[in-house]
């Protein structure tokens, strides 16, 4: 069990306050945020930081990619959610932001841009590596507080995630606690067989997950869509298609684990592409022309993959099995959540994509437990640290012994 302080534990008036979000939005070619889930989340806690001063970080997108953008509009939707403006800066630790931060009033919140635009945020470190970066050094000494509500960035080890409760009081916000609740209940009645259930684009985060729930015996089978079952079934010589250069470096990971775990992993048996005319074709794995757009898993696809969530006791579902954004090809991410919300398994859905799409079909409530979150949900159901729970850990114990130079004033409460 965590150990942790939280929101309810500390005075925040007037107090200058650092928050640590994730507002990773999937964003449209335009650039627009497709949805606002994680802002919504984000807007729970920057509610109760109403009377003290509050700074947002978090990053958005990853660098070459078309969602690495600025966090502007980010700033202008969680001003509608919080119904109050919600100030921004094209800067992160630079004149200008440094100016933002000292002339915050009470009750004002200043969203800093996207913490991948410094090099460091880059790198995954140890609590005094991070605490040694300029982008740590550079901020810490103004702030009272650090709150931690970024669940989804929980498994990574960035500067923004373990650097600055080296330096100054760390708590969880309401996300994380509300995560760390729901798992808790989840996992005393999840029950075998299990089932997870991987798509998206992300193979090399995929990769990784599925490793880790097989050989921790939290994967009985594993139902590969999205970039990871053409992944597969390009490593199995059953599809001929153009991979990416990232994803081509796992193709003999996807080899090594099809040897290791036949029985375990499932392939797709048709695929759905997009045609000339832009139309929805299916066809056998094996008569898929070359060159064309795969978007999503096949129906004989779907009702074989059904059948296993059917016959599950614990199903975890991560990543959408299609484009489920582009018309025509919402099938696979729709009947796959369909099928894991009408099981009698124990149910478990993470990522923002699936998130929009359960609000789409308005099955959220069918599900056992929700998260925005991906490879930390991930990496927490398999049994792995998480470092954004040893940096809550390491401060709350730093707490209990005043090793802070307290700015802050404590409830008295016991964790």
């Amino acid at each position: 069990m965590v150990s942790y302080y939280t929101l309810d534990d500390v005075e925040t008036e007037d107090k200058l306050v650092l928050m640590r979000s994730d507002l990773n939005t999937p964003v449209d070619k335009s650039g627009n945020l497709i949805e606002k889930v994680r802002l919504e989340e984000a807007a729970v806690s920057l509610r109760d930081l109403s009377d003290a001063m509050t700074v947002i970080i978090s990053h958005q997108g990853r660098v070459g990619r078309p969602d690495f953008i600025e966090l502007e509009k980010h700033a202008a939707i969680l001003g509608q959610l919080l119904n109050r403006e919600v100030k921004y800066v094209d800067d992160i630790i630079g004149p200008k932001a440094i100016s933002e931060i000292k002339n915050l009033k009470r009750g004002e919140v200043l969203l800093l841009d996207n913490l991948r635009l410094l090099a460091e945020e880059n790198l995954e470190l140890s609590m005094e590596e991070a605490a040694n970066t300029i982008f740590v050094k550079k901020l810490y000494s103004m702030f009272d507080l650090f709150v931690l509500d970024a669940f989804p960035t929980a498994h990574r080890s960035h500067p923004s995630i373990v650097g600055f409760p080296y330096y100054i009081p760390a708590i969880a916000g309401r996300l994380i606690v509300r995560e760390l609740k729901g798992l808790t209940r989840i996992t005393q009645f999840e029950k075998g067989p299990y089932t997870t259930i991987l798509g998206g684009t992300k193979v090399g985060d995929r990769i990784e997950a599925m490793t880790a729930l097989i050989k921790n015996g939290k994967a009985d089978k594993v139902l590969s869509t999205g970039r990871l079952g053409l992944l597969f079934l390009i490593a199995a010589g059953k599809l001929s298609q153009q991979l990416s250069d990232e994803e081509a470096r796992y193709l003999a990971a996807a080899r090594y684990l099809l040897d290791e775990y036949p029985s375990v992993i499932e392939m797709p048996h048709d695929l759905a592409y997009m045609d000339a005319d832009g139309q929805r074709k299916e066809a056998e794995v094996k008569s898929v022309p070359k060159g064309v757009k795969v978007l999503d898993i096949g129906e004989k696809t779907i009702k074989r993959y059904s059948r296993i969530i059917k016959g599950s006791g614990t199903v975890f579902m991560s990543g959408p099995p299609s484009a489920f954004e582009v018309k025509g090809f919402e099938l696979g991410t729709e009947e796959l959540l369909l099928s894991v919300a009408k099981s009698s398994a124990t149910s478990i859905v993470s990522g923002g994509h699936l998130s929009t799409a359960m609000q789409r079909l308005k099955i959220s409530n069918w599900i056992d437990h929700v998260s925005t979150a991906g490879g930390a949900l991930i990496q927490y159901l398999s049994g792995k640290p998480l470092p954004l729970f040893e940096a809550l850990e390491y401060s709350a114990s730093r707490i209990k012994e005043n090793q802070y130079q307290e700015k802050v004033i404590w409830r008295q409460q016991e964790i």
